[in-house]
């Protein structure tokens, strides 16, 4: 049988399982892939398929949230079939984006959850035509926000002669991230990863297509677990190795979850994850003469005075501008959610008590 705490399950999990559940048999599990509809999971009997339990989940059931890989889930097992997945436990740290193919409506768009459970996020990004300082610091702030620990790793550093120019770029936005050059190809920087590859510690990987993830993942497991694809020299786009997410157990006991390589990264909830990422500017806005400046005309605006005087790039202020305006975005729609989600629940007891009075919006 397998111990499941070897997956990274341990008492933050255990104790949200109550005693009416352990006397049905229903048992936790952890979610290994996702393939639309269709789970993977592991738990003390081995990997097995999964499907979610209907009542549970639909028919404006009383769980909402739906699995994602790393998740730990209730199951019932079948050892004739699927598994049935009951419901998801609290999770420990997740990895969001609002979800891109319904970003442009607010009465649609939504979060989408892209891993869970994890306790190192690395944003891995490719010392070549995809290096993007912008595009970092977006991907930092969802980091932050997730309740992981970010650790920044540059890619392909055998192809690039000044990677310790990059490293500084990059530390200069993130002072409180390790930055890592790494090649895992030449095996340059691997031995640096050494401290976070623990046993039963799930790290998350998120970057755009091309980057490397799925030589690296083969290079920590010493075997060849991933394909790997070859990128466009021109413009270093590469296409999809992993085509949907998953999780490895390596041999020295290391979780990992790699995710496809991800195209957007729109923002959901950062409000937190700005505050890390962006804590210079934050840090300025406090120190302006008027506490709700619009940094624009008002006199005694710091973040005026460090743009006028170089302290503060215009790039880096447009940013941070440009992540703070899609954060308020996402905080109007989850609002809106919330008020939809308590307007049904008042129809749903008028329809069954004509008696109560509703109190929709």
């Amino acid at each position: 049988m397998i111990n499941l705490k070897e997956y990274g399950f341990y008492d933050y999990f255990e104790k949200q399982i109550n005693s009416e559940e352990k006397e049905e048999g229903i048992i936790p599990a952890r979610v290994v892939s996702v393939q639309k509809e269709s789970y993977k999971i592991v738990s003390e009997y081995g990997e097995n398929n999964a499907k979610l339990k209907g009542s549970n989940f639909y028919q404006d059931s009383k769980y909402q949230i739906y699995p994602a890989v790393g998740d730990f889930v209730l199951i019932k097992p079948n050892s004739m079939g699927d598994d049935i997945i009951y419901r998801v436990l609290n999770r420990q740290s997740y990895f969001s984006r609002l979800n891109p193919t319904l970003r442009n409506n607010i009465a649609s768009a939504s979060e989408q959850i892209v891993a869970a459970n994890f306790d190192y996020v690395f944003i891995m990004a490719s010392l070549n035509h995809d290096f993007n300082i912008r595009r970092l610091e977006r991907y930092l702030a969802a980091a932050w926000q997730s309740g992981g620990t970010p650790v920044v790793l540059l890619t392909k550093a055998d192809l690039c002669n000044n990677y310790e120019d990059m490293v500084y770029q990059v530390k200069e936005i993130a002072p409180a991230v390790e930055v890592l050059a790494i090649s895992a190809l030449t095996g340059l920087g691997m031995e640096d990863l050494n401290r976070f590859l623990k046993p039963c510690k799930t790290l998350v990987f998120l970057g755009s297509s091309g980057i490397g993830k799925s030589s690296l993942v083969n290079a920590l497991a010493k075997e060849q677990l991933m394909k790997v694809n070859i990128i466009r020299e021109e413009d270093s786009k590469g296409h999809h190795t992993t085509t949907y997410r998953q999780l490895f157990k390596l041999e020295n006991g290391v979780l990992i979850i790699d995710t496809p390589g991800m195209r957007e990264l729109g923002m959901w909830d950062v409000e937190v994850g700005l505050g890390e990422t962006f804590s210079d500017i934050e840090e300025l806005t406090n120190q302006c003469r008027f506490h709700d400046c619009s940094h624009k005309a008002e006199p005694g605006c710091a973040v005026k005075e460090a743009l006028e005087n170089g302290t503060l790039t215009t790039e880096r202020w447009k940013s941070y501008e440009k992540l703070l305006k899609e954060s308020k975005y996402s905080a109007k729609k989850a609002d809106f959610m919330k008020r939809m989600s308590k307007n049904n629940k008042n129809a749903m007891k008028l329809q069954h008590n004509p008696k109560i009075k509703y109190d929709g919006e």
